[in-house]
């Protein structure tokens, strides 16, 4: 009987393994056919050159932190993207709560979201933060933000993390005119992103293990 579970302990382990190096081959073909594309709309050839040089590194690694089971949400590894049930209404936007939550502890590094609205869609984003200073706070994307959330130039807004509003950031979440429409899909610096986020406490930032 002994014998029997050791056999089903390697066996299931076998099996584990095999279904992540499936997943990670899924993984590094859809961002490598996401990214390609993407990258050459926005750079010259030389700039594009030297883009596709470090290619490899970040999809290996976001493929990598992926398959480690570092972002606790339902994968589509076929598509590249989690997946949740969505909210039906947009995330309430509140300034005092975010005053008392940048005010006591804005740590750098720290992945937050971040409410973009255009003239079609409203989507919550993720950023992290890399410079902090009296009373303002700057992400790497999107810039500057007063401690109430609001942007110093531009119509986004910074909202306090919960794990509700980092599960609609990874999922692509969005509403059109307040109603859910299909979501969207995340960037490759996107999900890398979301592997740095501290699912056991979103407020705090995850510790790097060396």
């Amino acid at each position: 009987m002994v014998k029997q579970n050791i056999a089903d302990t390697k066996q299931s382990h076998l099996w584990h393994n095999e279904q992540e190096r499936l997943q990670f081959a899924e993984l590094v073909n859809v961002f490598y056919a996401r990214e390609i594309p993407a990258l050459a709309q926005q750079y010259s050839a030389e700039q594009l050159q030297r883009k596709l040089l470090s290619l490899p590194y970040y999809v290996e690694r976001a493929a990598r932190h992926i398959t480690q089971g570092e972002v606790p949400l339902e994968l589509d590894s076929q598509n590249g993207c989690w997946l949740a049930a969505q909210k039906k209404t947009l995330p309430t936007f509140d300034e005092h709560k975010n005053q008392s939550f940048y005010c006591a502890t804005t740590p750098v590094g720290l992945v937050v979201p971040v409410l973009l609205t255009d003239a079609q869609y409203s989507q919550v984003v993720m950023d992290s933060i890399d410079q902090v200073r009296d009373n303002a706070i700057h992400c790497n994307q999107y810039g500057w933000f007063a401690n109430s959330g609001l942007s110093h130039q531009h119509d986004f807004r910074l909202f306090k993390p919960t794990k509700q509003l980092m599960v609609a950031a990874c999922c692509g979440h969005r509403w059109q005119y307040g109603k859910v429409v299909t979501p969207r899909v995340l960037s490759l610096r996107e999900m890398l992103l979301a592997s740095m986020i501290n699912w056991t406490n979103v407020k705090a930032p995850k510790q790097r293990h060396h």
